[in-house]
This record gives structure tokens, sequence and C-alpha cells, in this order.
């Protein structure tokens, strides 16, 4: 730990310890000593490996001639700098001009006007393959003309088979506020040529949607909500929608996990009840694998074609807070680029870490809003319009923002720590109009950040994994359902459902009518009516002074909305007056004073039942089973956290009746080795034994979380007690595929998750945040041992054989 005075220059390292005010008193007692100059610490800090020395920043540079902007935060001293890169976008590949490539005189005319005069080779590609009727998959950065390659082949194919009247294509967007943006986009092209495009979504008014039912438009732009939703309610709008020959998937690695699941049984429905076979087009930022996802997305064989970005120059810096947290860091970049008038993004992992950033930011006078997912439409939209018209300095915000919503111009873009495909996403919105941009990944206080610290090369590696799970059994019967409702179900289709749809028939949800499957009305609505594509689990819906504000989805909901919990809303924190779970899904909230020190942390007991095991096999030589999960947790008090501090440990207070939930999943069990040697030197061997797979489970999730793909934010685990067995789970009910990525990359991460505690400098027996503590740690960050926790990694990475056993009563679960 670093105690530091920012006007005398006084400063000295110490060894980490739980209570900063230990560290303080032995910081005194090294000044009383003589031990402590006020000259500072100099080079012995590059000594450390805490920042780089001169020479070392000099190297990293080279030839790379950064601006002022760059080079003061390259040699400020306050951070490890891991990483330094001029990102150059080379001119793309350049395609056919476009008056030679055959297409309808009018979009000819139109695109030349645009200032289009030649495609790009990707955007060629694209429309020859779209105009031939093949199923494609366009994979290129942001703002690099991805709209463009498919819109024109599109509005070709319109224009020579459309029907007026009648919808041609249907325009998919994962959220309102991007479709509403793209719409603009594509009817100002579309309509300069008698094409007609509309717009359905839950913001469309009354009339608007009476002209868009009684005289559908060629190009329809919705999202899966409302296919969803007016499908199985077969509307009318459900009836313009049988025409539509082309579905056009924008943004298609946001349909990840839950969401994703329940877009490929949508996709399904819908080739259900349109009577001509459908064109799947996707288009998609950098990703993964994108061809095979796209597959088992669409159901369907797809063609990938990859483009790349406009000519544009960005200097990238990963950083490492080794001085402060990385909110620090981050709120420091943020006032670095807006003092020099560059427009910023900087963008968190969490609603929780995007509030408080704001909240810090301000208080260095940081010009910056808030922009997240569960917060009103209106207020979102005030906050883009904002920024765009130079009004608002800076956003804070989660990923809705990587999507392809237009903000106007930006200069820097600051990210927490994300898969390398995903800020190529992010840092695509920087430099956007051609000027120089920054981009800034600030890595954390966590056992990932330290690992890429040291490796920065592996970083580049690590691309993110997006999946899905059609098997979940609870998005499987609700779909299956709701397809019972957009159209009687015959005896010879849908054989893969069959169990599902038996299941129905004994429930009484489903009957059979002439020899056709057809819903139980009284008892399908009300199943459905509670569905939500975008995760299973109820609304807890939050109301501030009478007026809802916002909410949030259970089991989530009860760790961040019990009683007396601090709540964070665009900016602001409130306190949780009332939470009216179970019999109400209601939580209301009220005012607390602007300096009130704290925000909460809640505490929780989990305990594992493996109800089926799907696959088994041996990593390394320990057993690892994938399975069918049965949680049940409880929230059985809260920890106030201090405002500031990134060690997410804190005074605890317990209820007196927990709140409880229980819920099924799918997972990971394995059976961890014994550290016979640490747990023999130690005076309580039972605790040294438990605490080691407790930090087991932390450093494994943590850990690997690039590996998988960045999917350690959608896992849950359990170590219990001193029987060795780990689980690792998918937070969503019924499963999201996050915990079967795992499974499949197992020994890549047990491997690296060994090396991030064997790396870990800290000499502490619990580890610190760069090594085994978790910030979604359910125990306070307590019962954890680093050294016992690393011989059990040595022990599984030799190959020391293990076989998985059943969980015995008395076993504490530490989450």
């Amino acid at each position: 730990m670093h105690v530091s005075c920012s006007q005398c220059g006084i400063a000295d390292i110490l060894e980490f310890a739980k209570n900063p005010d230990e560290v303080f008193l032995e910081f005194l007692t090294r000044y009383d000593q003589g031990l402590v100059h006020e000259k500072g610490l100099g080079e012995h800090l590059a000594d450390e490996g805490i920042v780089r020395t001169e020479g070392e920043i000099k190297s990293l540079i080279g030839e790379k001639n950064p601006d002022t902007v760059t080079e003061g935060i390259l040699y400020s001293r306050k951070d490890y700098i891991a990483e330094y890169r001029v990102l150059k976008n080379l001119e793309p590949k350049m395609g056919s001009k476009t008056e030679d490539f055959g297409l309808e005189d009018g979009i000819t005319k139109h695109l030349i006007d645009l200032g289009i005069g030649q495609f790009y080779r990707f955007q060629e590609d694209s429309i020859s393959n779209i105009l031939f009727g093949k199923n494609v998959v366009i994979e290129a950065p942001t703002a690099s003309g991805k709209t463009e390659a498919f819109l024109i082949p599109v509005i070709q194919k319109i224009m020579k088979e459309g029907i007026k009247g009648s919808v041609f294509a249907i325009f998919v967007y994962p959220t309102k506020a991007l479709a509403r943006d793209q719409h603009h986009k594509i009817e100002n092209f579309a309509s300069k040529i008698g094409i007609k495009a509309g717009v359905f979504d839950g913001d469309t008014g009354l009339e608007e949607r009476r002209g868009v039912i009684d005289n559908p438009p060629h190009i329809l732009v919705t999202n899966f909500d409302v296919l969803h939703y007016h499908i199985w309610h077969q509307t009318k709008f459900s009836s313009i929608l049988t025409s539509a020959q082309m579905l056009v998937v924008d943004e298609v690695h946001v349909y990840s996990g839950i969401l994703g699941t329940n877009v490929h049984y949508i996709i399904k429905r819908l080739k259900r009840i349109c009577t001509n076979d459908i064109q799947f087009i996707a288009a998609s930022a950098t990703l993964g694998g994108a061809k095979e996802f796209c597959q088992e997305l669409f159901g369907a064989k797809m063609q990938l074609i990859r483009g790349s970005g406009r000519k544009g120059q960005t200097d990238f810096v990963m950083m490492f807070p080794s001085l402060r947290t990385q909110r620090a860091l981050m709120v420091d970049l943020a006032k670095r680029l807006t003092q020099k008038n560059h427009k910023t993004m900087v963008f968190n992992n969490s609603h929780l870490n995007s509030e408080l950033l704001a909240i810090q930011a301000k208080k260095h006078k940081v010009n910056i809003k808030v922009h997240r997912a569960g917060l009103m439409a209106n207020y979102r939209s005030l906050v883009e319009r904002q920024f765009k018209e130079g009004t608002l300095d800076a956003i804070s915000c989660t990923p809705t923002l990587e999507l392809g919503i237009d903000v106007g111009d930006v200069d820097g873009v600051i990210s927490s720590t994300i898969p390398v495909n995903r800020l190529t996403q992010r840092i695509g919105r920087a430099a956007r109009k051609g000027q120089r941009g920054y981009a800034f990944l600030a890595l954390g206080n966590d056992p990932i950040s330290q690992y890429y610290k040291n490796h920065p090369d592996d970083y580049f590696e690590d691309m993110e994994k997006t999946y899905i799970d059609p098997k979940n059994p609870f998005v499987e019967e609700c779909q299956v359902l709701a397809m019972a409702c957009d159209r009687p179900i015959s005896k010879h289709e849908l054989k893969e459902h069959q169990d599902a749809i038996r299941q129905h028939l004994i429930d009484g949800n489903l009957k059979e009518l002439n020899g056709r499957i057809v819903p139980n009305f009284d008892r399908t609505d009300s199943v459905l009516n509670d569905y939500s594509i975008r995760g299973i689990g109820k609304p807890v819906d939050i109301f501030l002074n009478g007026k809802k504000v916002g909410d949030r989805m259970l089991p989530i909901a009860l760790e961040e909305l019990h009683k007396d919990a601090i709540y964070f809303l665009a900016g602001i924190r409130y306190r949780v007056k009332e939470l009216g779970y179970p019999k109400k899904n209601c939580a209301r909230l009220e005012k607390i004073p602007k300096d009130y020190p704290y925000y909460t942390k809640s505490v929780t007991e989990e305990w594992p039942t493996i109800e089926t095991a799907y696959e088994r096999r041996i990593a390394n030589g320990i057993e690892v089973a994938f399975c069918k999960l049965h949680i049940e947790k409880r929230v059985c008090g809260y920890a106030n956290i201090e405002l500031g501090q990134e060690i997410t440990q804190g005074e605890k207070v317990m209820f007196d009746e927990p709140l409880e939930y229980d819920f099924i999943t799918k997972g990971i069990v394995f059976h961890a080795p014994r550290p016979t040697r640490i747990a023999e030197e130690s005076e309580d061997k039972e605790y040294t034994e438990a605490s080691g797979y407790h930090a087991t489970e932390h450093v494994v999730i943590e850990g690997s979380n690039m590996i998988t793909g960045g999917v350690s934010q959608d896992l849950g685990g359990i170590s219990l007690g001193t029987s060795g067995l780990i689980f690792v789970y998918d937070g969503a009910i019924g499963g999201s595929g996050a915990s079967k990525v795992l499974y499949d990359r197992f020994e890549r991460v047990l491997e690296r998750s060994m090396g991030i505690i064997k790396e870990c400098p800290c000499k502490n027996e619990a580890g610190c945040p760069r090594c085994t503590f978790s910030y979604r740690c359910g125990n306070n960050n307590e019962y954890l041992h680093k050294h016992s926790a690393l011989e059990i990694l040595e022990r599984i990475n030799r190959g020391e054989k293990t076989k998985l056993v059943d969980p015995a009563e008395g076993d504490r679960p530490l989450v």
C-alpha cells in the first residue's frame, strides 16, 4: 500500500493489510525512525516494479511521437504503463466503382450524391453474396461502413422483388435507442429511392402504429422483445411479419447468454409464421467465432465476410494503477482529457461502477453524467443529446454505449478491463471523424489485471467467447408455449421439443384439438405475461416518491435492494427504505445526505445440490463435471463499504430474517486436492484448508475471465468447507452457457490461476485484491488463504488425481 502527501511529496510503500489504519500507524512509526524521506520514493518505485523507469518509458515510445496529452500520462509516474501502442488503421482495400456494380439507377445515383463513388472490398463482397441469396455475417469495426454493406443489397432486392404495402425485410436492433438512431439513417437513404422504412417498438405512438399496420413499410425496424410479444399474441402487427423474406440483425454480438438463447427461439418462431424462406444477415463488431456463433443463433449456414476500419490513428495505453485505485485512475484520465476539451466516454463494467465513477469525477469538477440500462429512456436520451451538442464533456457509461448510437464526435475512450474485441469496439468510438484519438485501458486491482500487467501480449490473444444455451429448460419451456400460441403445433413438427410439449400437455398448459396441439390460454397467458427474454426471473420495480424510476431482476435484486441497501441511480445514492419481497416485487427508495460515507455489499450464503451430471471428464488429474444444479440462496446481511475503497470489506450488519430464493441453473463441480503441506504447518488446519478452497474458487472465476471471454461476471461460485468440492455456476436461472465455456477451457484456466497467485508479490496470508479477493464475494472477502490456494493449484497443475465426492452435512459453504 502507498502512503503519500500531494503537497510535500513525502511517500512510502508498506505491506498490505485489511485495515488501512494499521498501515498508516506503521507509516508513522517508520517516519519517527527516520526511514521516510521528503524526497519521496523516486527510483525505488521502479525497483519494486510499481512504475516504469524513464528509460523504459522512452523505450516503449520509440518512434511513436505521442502528443503532449499522451506524453504527460506516460511520464506521470503514478501508474505502471503496461503497454503503449499507436493503433493505425490502414486504408481499407477498395472494390468496384459504384457505377460499375450493376445496381438500380436510383441507388447508384443516390450513392454518388452521398460521395460514395467506390465500395470497400468487404462492402462489395457483402452486397454480392446477399444479392446471391446467401446468409451472411459481416464482421467489421465501428464506423467502417457496415450499415451500407447490408442496406444497399436489401434495397436492391426490394426494388426488384418487393411488393408495395408488404414487409420485405425486418431490421432488428438490441435497444430502442439504437433502433431509432439507425431508422433515421435507413429512412434517409431508402426514401430517396422510393422505399418505405418504418419503426415499431415500445415507444411507437398509437397513430404511428396504425400507419405501420395499415400500410406496412418495405423495411421494418424493431427489436426482439416486440417480435416475441406480438407473435405469441397473434396481433395485427404479427400478421404483417408473415411476408418477410429477410431478417437483418445488427450488433449480433450482444445476443449472448440468456437473451441470445431466447433470440434463437424467436428466430425459429419467425420462420414458422413466415410464408417465405428467410434470408439471414448478421452484422457485428470483431467477434471470436462469429460464423459458428451465428450458425447456432440462426439455425442456418452462414458465410463470414470481414472488413477493416477507416483510416485513422489512436494512441492506446494499457495502465495498471499501482499507487491508487482503478477508479481514481479513470477519474484522473477523464479530468486530463476534458481539461484539454477532448470529449470523453468512460466505460465501466457494471451499473454500480458507472455511478461511483461519476460521483468521484464530479468532485474533480468533470462535467459528466451517467448513461446505463435501468435509467429511464428520456434521461438517457438527454445525456446523448447533451454530449452530441457539446454541453456535456464526458459520459460514464456501461456497455450500452458500445453499440452504434451516434453521440457525435468522440476524442477519448477510457475503459475498464474487458476482452480485446470488446475494447476494439469501444476504441472505435474515438476519432470516428478522422481526428487523433486516445484510448486508455485502465486495469483494476484484481487478479486478471495483475496478470495482464505482467503479460500484456496475452491480453491481445484472449478473445471474447459469445455463447447461447438452446437446451436451457426454462427458456425452452416458455418458448415452446409461445410457439403453440403463435400457431398450432402439428404432430410432425418440433420433434426436438417433444419432451417439453409432453410435459405441457400433462400440466394442462397445452391440449390436443383435432390432431393439433393448441394452448390453454387461461394458463399460458399468466406464464408468458410474466416472462422476460432478457433474463429469467421476475423484476422488482423501484419507486422514488411514488414514481417508478427503474427495475432489477431477481435474484440479483435481493442483493442490491434489501432493506437499508444503498442504491445508485443517475449519479445519486439512495437508501432502500422498504423491500416488499416476497409478497410484493417492489422496493421504495429514500434520499440520504450527500456526505454519507458508505455504500453496501450484501453478505450471502448458498447451498448447491447436483440434480444431473451432463458430462464428466479429467482435467489434468482432477475429475470435473458439467451439471444441472439447484442453488439455495440466502441474503443474510450486508457490509458498509467506504466510498473510494476498492477493497470490498466493511463492517457487517446481519438481518434477523434472511431473504431466501432458490433456482435451477447449470455449472461445473470439481474436487480440489488437499493442501497437505500448508495445512500441517498451520495451527488451525480446518480454517487453512477451507480458506484455501475458497481462495481457489475466487481466483478460478476472476482469473479465468478473459480465457473464457469475459464471462466471469455471469458466474457464481461456492466452496464447501473442507470437502474440497468447488462449484462454479451460471448466475442466470436455467443456465446461460457461461459455465460450459469454463468447462471446455478448464486446463488453461487452472494454469493461469496458479500463475496469478504465484506472481502476486503480496505477503498477506489472505492475499489481496490483486490475487484472491473478489468484489462479488458473498463472505465479505473473509476465509481466504493465499498460500493454501497456491499449493492446491500447484497440485492440480502437477496432475494430482481426485474423484468427485458427495457433499457432507456440516460443510460450511463459502461464496
